[in-house]
Parts: structure tokens; sequence; C-alpha cells
């Protein structure tokens, strides 16, 4: 079926059951007029870009920042790398496990600690040129690098000699400041040069031919394959990259601008390749013609709109023209997931024995009735594999050299101790979110110990502020110290993409004051905006939040080490950092768990560099009838190239493509 004709049907049908009450509330009717509004906006979208309708339309809250895969750190910028680009192997979104990539197979040696990776003689750049080894080998560079401020440079830190080559380019660059400093006239292109050779010589990568890549590491890594798999390990092509590097004279350093990654200039080895993209406005990503493996690619076009206001998302996608709506609005979920629950109450016979004879969740759901008022079914809730929090300024100063009480552990576990999480899942966030003590969610690692953290209670929160030296000493309700100098106001910095986060600031803001007679202010930045002050520590609390990478618990864990780059709190203590590297020095794979679980507790009883609140929730909105190939696997890694028409899946399933599997049901959330 061609893709308008796809469309229409679609528009029709969904149009059709709106009239019928099918998926909208009383309250709803309300924004008909809105959503007719939706409509035409989009239509005038479309005649600013006259291009056929996409196969798969999705929305999301934020645009991304960069498409540079070295630089990426946040979830919806992963998903879309993940089909942009392609690493050496791949997570197969039903069940995380690993598959061949770019590597078509692979060896370990028997001591664990060499990778021998041989690519497949079709794996191509969109703009056909073969993918070959030192694809890999020099981009691996690039992102160990310090001059990159890759978020991910430590992720390399297993292979050997990275991470002695990081620190060397540092002490390279140190003496050449302090050259330049002193009045010399250091040579920057010499300085590069150096850094090249010594890369050859110091780091175990290896292109012996074209189609081989060997890996090196300090010792046995059991989820290096999953690491493998992440973005930041994706190839870039090395001519256009290059085009847009420089040597700065003056510090030395590698300078990268990012034009490359601009439609017409990127080049791209994955499913797609953009071709439209208006920041905070639109991507287009095209089937890219060289893949290796495009006869497996579902949606041949994807657009990916970006819509920050939540209530516009929302009537975006009620209105028809979205398919997959990546995080319906806050004041919208509870609402919307009751309706679901009594549609499929009212089919709980019929989606039982679907289940019992092996269905999968969406399959049955697609073949059921159509819902009834008050009910729906194109929407679902997904227990996530992240953690919702707040982050501690762990600094010694803030910026201005002002004193930061939060340097101190004793500050961090006060006003952890005086916030009433259950509180805040019941009245703020009300998805029914499990309140987490820790980072990793409890159960979702096998093996893992379940490790508990500080709770509410009060009366120890004013104890811990007392013994920091702060206090209310003459009965004014001021809490100052020894020296009558007031606690300072407490900065909250949140983003505005969602006004989930402004909640949860305003709720223990008013927390704080209570139990500990400290003010603090809440303070709003976009999300770009918002971005610039964590990694300038321009806050005193912020808002956080952290999805899993890879299944292992230093996926969260790392974010606490010396020097990490998401390490947004400054958090930096070397008896964690030497914790942590004993741990994962640990060769039996049960005890490194109970190391891991140990070096968690410690965290989160002692130290609290962050405040976790509640284990997320994803609450997506799609049609089962319509589209198909979502996961509910609690990693939630999402493969846009295996996701859209439940039609042409059927097709890619039927032998055009490699087999596509549906995923199947989550446990308790169907």
């Amino acid at each position: 079926m061609r893709n308008d004709a796809r469309r229409s049907r679609r528009h029709g049908a969904r149009n059709a059951l709106a009239a019928r009450g099918r998926g909208y509330s009383d309250p709803m009717r309300l924004f008909v007029p809105i959503i007719l509004l939706v409509l035409a906006l989009v239509a005038a979208v479309s005649l600013d870009r006259p291009l056929p309708p996409a196969d798969l339309v999705i929305v999301d809250r934020s645009d991304v920042y960069t498409l540079d895969p070295q630089r990426m750190s946040y979830q919806h910028e992963l998903r879309r790398a993940r089909v942009i680009y392609e690493t050496l192997v791949n997570i197969r979104a039903e069940d995380c496990e690993i598959v061949p990539g770019v590597a078509e197979r692979w060896e370990v040696s028997d001591d664990g600690t060499t990778y021998t990776f041989h690519l497949r003689d079709d794996a191509k750049w969109s703009n056909g040129d073969p993918v070959v080894a030192e694809d890999f080998r020099r981009t691996w560079r690039r992102a160990i690098l310090p001059d990159s401020a890759a978020d991910y440079s430590a992720l390399f830190f297993s292979i050997k000699g990275a991470k002695e080559f990081f620190d060397h380019r540092q002490r390279l660059l140190a003496d050449f400041a302090a050259a330049k400093a002193a009045g010399g006239a250091p040579d920057a292109q010499e300085l590069w040069r150096d850094t090249l050779a010594a890369f050859d010589e110091m780091v175990a990568l290896r292109a012996p031919d074209p189609r081989t890549f060997v890996v090196e590491l300090n010792a046995p890594l059991a989820y290096f394959l999953d690491l493998c798999a992440f973005p930041c390990f994706a190839p870039v092509h090395g001519p256009t990259v290059d085009a847009f590097v420089s040597i700065d004279p003056a510090s030395g350093r590698m300078i990268q601008r990012h034009d490359w990654t601009k439609p017409g200039r990127i080049v791209t080895n994955g499913p797609y390749v953009p071709t439209v993209w208006r920041y905070k406005r639109d991507m287009r990503l095209e089937l890219n013609p060289h893949y290796w493996n495009k006869g497996a690619v579902v949606a041949r076009s994807i657009e990916c709109r970006t819509i920050e206001n939540p209530n516009t998302g929302v009537l975006s996608y009620e209105s028809g023209a979205v398919d997959w709506l990546t995080d319906v609005g806050p004041e919208y979920k509870t609402e919307m997931l009751a309706e679901r629950r009594a549609y499929l109450e009212r089919f709980k016979a019929e989606l039982d024995a679907g289940l019992a004879l092996g269905g999968r969740v969406d399959d049955v759901v697609a073949a059921l009735p159509e819902p009834g008022r008050g009910e729906r079914r194109n929407v679902r809730g997904f227990n996530a594999f992240g953690t919702d929090f707040f982050s501690f300024n762990c600094r010694p100063a803030l910026p201005g050299d002002r004193a930061n009480p939060f340097h101190d552990a004793r500050v961090r576990r006060a006003f952890a101790l005086a916030v009433d999480k259950q509180t805040l899942v019941d009245r703020v966030t009300r998805l029914g979110e499990r309140v987490a003590s820790t980072l990793v969610p409890h159960d979702s690692i096998p093996g893992y110990p379940r490790v508990d953290g500080l709770g509410y209670d009060p009366e120890r929160a004013r104890a811990e502020l007392k013994a920091a030296g702060w206090e209310d000493r003459n009965g004014d309700g001021i809490v100052e110290d020894a020296n009558g100098v007031k606690f300072p106001t407490v900065d909250i910095l949140y983003s505005t993409s969602s006004p989930r986060y402004q909640n949860l600031a305003l709720a223990m803001r008013d927390m704080w004051k209570r139990e500990l007679r400290v003010a603090a202010e809440c303070r709003g930045k976009d999300s770009k905006l918002y971005k610039e002050d964590l990694k300038k520590g321009n806050f005193m609390i912020a808002r956080g939040g952290w999805y899993g990478d890879y299944g292992d618990p230093t996926t969260w864990l790392d974010l606490q080490l010396s020097g990490n780059g998401n390490n947004d709190r400054g958090y930096s203590n070397p008896e964690f950092d030497r914790m942590l590297a004993e741990a994962n020095a640990e060769k039996d794979p049960a005890r490194r768990l109970e190391l891991l679980a140990e070096c968690e507790r410690w965290l989160f009883t002692v130290e609290m560099p962050m405040l976790p609140l509640c284990n997320y929730v994803s609450v997506y909105g799609y049609d089962p009838v319509e589209t198909a190939g979502m996961t509910d696997h609690p990693r939630l890694e999402q493969d846009l190239s295996t996701l859209g028409p439940r039609e042409r899946r059927a097709e890619v399933a039927g032998g055009r493509g490699r087999a596509v599997q549906t995923p199947a049901a989550q446990d308790g959330l169907p």
C-alpha cells in the first residue's frame, strides 16, 4: 500500500473513532477547535516543505542537540543515533541480546581481553564508500581525546592504554599552555603530530586490514560487547568530519566544527540518512540506499517533530497527525492510562486468553473490538530502565567563589532525608512509579542485590543539618552557622521541557522549608540553557535523570566517578573511585555484583551526591492497530528501523528482510 493511501486510511479511522468518543474523555471535547488549529499548522508545515508523507511520524518533547554520536547523551538523541549510525554489534530491541552489526562475526581470546571483529564486505557509508576497520580506530581515538569534551570518554578506558593516552594528552596540553604563558612559541601542529603518534603507540586498537578490527582490554569486561553497541562507539565518516577539524594555535587543542552533521553534508552508515533538520521543528530521515540490510527496514522514511509544549503534543497526536508520541504530556498521563485500564478490564477475558496462547500484548490488543466512550487503547505505560533524581552540586565552591554548603555530605543527607518521596509520587507525578532511594532500579539486572538508601526521616534530617553546623540558634526560624551567617537561599535548577520538573522542584522547596526551615527558589530554563548551566556547575540543586545505557550497574555508578563526562555534580571522592575499581577488577561475576552493590549502598547512605526520587514510567501514545514493533523490554531500546506500519512490518517479517519479532509483554503493565 502506498504511503499516502495508508496515511489517508489512518487519519480517517482515527477521526471517525474520535467522533464516537474513542480516546476522548468529555473534557477533551473542549479542545476540538484547538485540534483543528493543530491540523492547520501541520498543513502549513507541509506546504512549507513539500515532501511526501513519512511512513512513521514521531513527536519528541526536545530536539536533539547534536548528530555527533561521540557527543550525545540524552535518550531521544541516542535513539535516533542508533538508526543513523551502526556500531560493530547491535542490541536487538525485543530482548536486548547482542546481534551482528557492521561486524558479521567476532572472536574473544581465552583470557577474555582481546576481541577480533570481522567486518562485513557489504557495509557501506551513505555515499557508497566502504566501512573499514580504520573508521572505527580513528573514531574511537576521537572519542578518547580530551579535546572532544565527550560525555562518554570514560567508557573507552577499559581499552588497554586508553586512559594513559587521555592523561598523556592532557599533560601535553597543560605543558603547551605553560610554555605559551612563559612567552614561548610552541608549535601546535607538531604537538598534534606527537599526539597521533602517541595514540598509535599507547592504545591497543589495531586495524591489520580493512575488514579486521582488534581491541585489547586491560582486563576481561563482561559487558564489553554491550558497550560496543552503544552509539558513542559508532564510526563517523573520516573525510567528512576531518574537513571541519582544525588545530588551535593558541591552545594546541583539536577544534571540531559541527557543520559536518548538517543534512546534505552528513555521511552515515546506518539504516537512515537525515535529509532535513530544522532545529526545534523537525528532522526527516530517509532510507540509506547503501545500507547493507535495507530490506529489513520497516519505515522507509521517518519524520521526527519537536513539540516542546506537552498539551500541543497530545493534541497533535489525538488529531491523527502522529504515529508515536514518545512522551505523553504529564497532565494527560493519569487520565489516559485510566482509560486504557477501563478498556482492558472490559476485555479482560479475551486479553488473558490471547496471552495464554502465546500472543503479544500489542497484537492481542490490536485484535480486540473498538474502545467505547471513556476507553482507549492508543496509549501504554512501561516500567523504564531509568531513575528520576535531583543532583546536589558537590563542588567546594559555587560560581563566583561563593561558599557551597552542599560540599558537605551531612548537608546533602539532611536535604535527602527531608523529602517525602511517596507524597511526590502520589500527589505530584501520579503515575504509580516505584519510589527510589538508589539509582539502579530494583530487579532490573539479573543477579544484582537489592540496595536501599536513605528514606524519609525529618528528625534525622534536622540532626544532620545541625551536625554540619547549621541550626536555628535563637528561635527566630532562621537557620545559620556559628558565625551568624544565614543558610543561603537554595537555587533549584530545572528544565522547562516538562511541568513535571517544576512541580517536583516546588514540592521539594516546600518540604525543605517545612522540615529544615531553609528557603529555596526554583529557576526554570529551556533545555539548552539548562544543560549549559549543568555543565558549568551553575546551580545548587538541579533536576536530573538517567536511563541505563547498558545492562550493568556501572551504567549508573560510573556517573559518580571523578572526572566522568556525565558527572554534572562535580562529585569527586577517591574512596569511591577505589571501591568501584576494586569491584570492576573482581573476576567472579557474582562477587563483582556484590561489590558494586556495596558501592551503591555507600553512595546513597553516606555520600548522597544526588537525590533519587523514583523509577521512571514511560507513557507512549501509539495505536497498536496501526503501529507495530514497540518493545517493552525494561531497557526500552526502541529500534526505529523495525518500528512502523503494521502492514509493512508484516511484509518484512514475511521474507523480504530479516525476521522481525514482536516484543513480549512487560510484567504488570499490559
